[in-house]
């Protein structure tokens, strides 16, 4: 197929795994860009792409759909705050703090970073923070730093009124937070990066990996473990903790903050949260009749009168939660939900998620198996448990599901 020789040099450049983000939204990208370039088809595209480097990253560019708001993953912000503070204590004034964001796509996250590390107390001198991201594009409204609503998400936006002032295309983010950042444009498979090993205190990486295939993750977490610091510590998305275990990372123990260290703290980690017993029923199941004779009439008082929320009034709040990461609420929602309501793969996704930012692999593995078990294209389910696969060595298994959820995006097209 000619899109073959497209999705080949996709995965050389950026490791793109084109069945990851499904292979109608590539194709789709091609033709947006033949028609751009003016090419008769695609074959005339090919060779428009081998003679041009700003054709190559306006490909790049049309297949990366970033995806990112401030202070998502709220909980590993928190981490990170009492983390800075006393790694910047051992350092004892030798240098300052060094944090790196990649991808940093727009800019969000590595400003939540500064807007964190300054809402602390720390001294904008203690620290650095470096962003880093493959699109020239998404670097550079990060330095504008200009943002729309949808950068704003969740209930919690005290810090947009202390950082940034209204404009009428959006928030215009103050130079204060802006002077701690440096944006740059790069690409994590690129050797160069070897010349910061081991630079880092701080790496966040998240929510990159589902989008390469196992021997690129595998490649990519070993240039992230490298520029992280010996003492240092990797944040990474929900998904992706079970593939480091393989790579010597180990997880710090702090609930929802999805950290990795390189070895085990000095101190005793944190133990793994034990999800909540499942909440008693929320009204009373009567016994079962005998059926040999009538029962007499005895009176009874009424059954107590409980009040419920709406199945969407639910769901909408365990979403809250799960972004938020508050995951023991969020958790013990979940299984509310499934005792006043008919299961639903959703909550069972969120089930598996919580499970997975705890440690607890094969648990997830459970609660994905069911999500898929009620709604076989689910599309996150589908990723998150080709993720543990991977980690497992079950690189078929890993493959099949990715397969399906491609398809599952090619019918939702349709």
């Amino acid at each position: 197929m000619s899109e073959q020789r497209f999705f080949r040099f996709l995965q050389e450049r950026i490791g793109l795994d084109v069945e990851s983000v499904g292979a109608p939204m590539v194709e789709r990208a091609l033709q947006q860009r033949r028609v751009a370039v003016n090419a008769q088809d695609l074959h005339d595209y090919w060779l428009c792409l081998q003679q041009s480097a700003d054709e190559q990253q306006a490909l790049i560019e049309a297949v990366i759909v970033p995806e990112t708001w401030f202070f998502r993953y709220r909980e590993s912000f928190t981490a990170l705050v009492g983390l800075a503070h006393k790694r910047l204590a051992e350092l004892a004034g030798e240098r300052p703090l060094r944090l790196l964001s990649l991808p940093c796509s727009t800019g969000e996250e590595p400003y939540s970073l500064a807007m964190a590390l300054l809402d602390s107390g720390m001294n904008p001198a203690a620290f650095r923070i470096d962003g880093i991201d493959i699109s020239p594009n998404s670097v550079a409204k990060g330095v504008q730093a200009v943002y729309g609503r949808n950068s704003f998400r969740g209930v919690d936006l005290a810090f947009r009124e202390r950082h940034f002032h209204a404009l009428a295309e959006g928030h215009e983010l103050n130079e204060r937070v802006r002077a701690q950042v440096n944006l740059a444009v790069g690409n994590v498979l690129d050797p160069a990066l070897g010349s910061r090993d081991g630079y880092y205190d701080f790496v966040f990486c998240r929510n990159l990996l589902i989008y390469f295939d196992v021997a690129t993750q595998q490649r990519v977490f070993e240039v992230l473990k490298r520029l992280t610091h010996e003492h240092g510590v990797l944040f990474i998305g929900p998904a992706e903790g079970s593939l480091l275990a393989r790579l010597g990372m180990r997880p710090l123990g702090i609930a929802q903050s999805f950290a990795y260290v390189r070895q085990p703290l000095d101190a005793p980690a944190q133990p793994r949260l034990i999800p909540p017993a499942p909440l008693a029923p929320s009204r009373p199941v009567p016994a079962p009749a005998p059926i040999s004779r009538p029962l007499r009439s005895v009176p009874v008082a009424p059954p107590a009168v409980v009040q419920r929320e709406s199945e969407s009034e639910l769901l909408a709040l365990i979403a809250r939660q799960a972004n938020a990461g508050e995951g023991t609420q969020a958790r013990a929602n979940c299984q509310r939900y499934l005792q006043q309501f008919e299961p639903k793969a959703q909550v069972y996704y969120w089930l598996g998620l919580l499970s997975d930012t705890e440690g607890d692999a094969r648990q997830a593995q459970t609660h994905y198996r069911k999500a898929l078990y009620l709604e076989p294209q689910h599309p996150e389910a589908l990723l998150h448990l080709a993720m543990l696969l991977a980690a497992q060595g079950d690189e078929a298994g890993a493959r099949r599901l990715h397969e399906r959820a491609a398809r599952a995006g090619r019918g939702a097209e349709r």
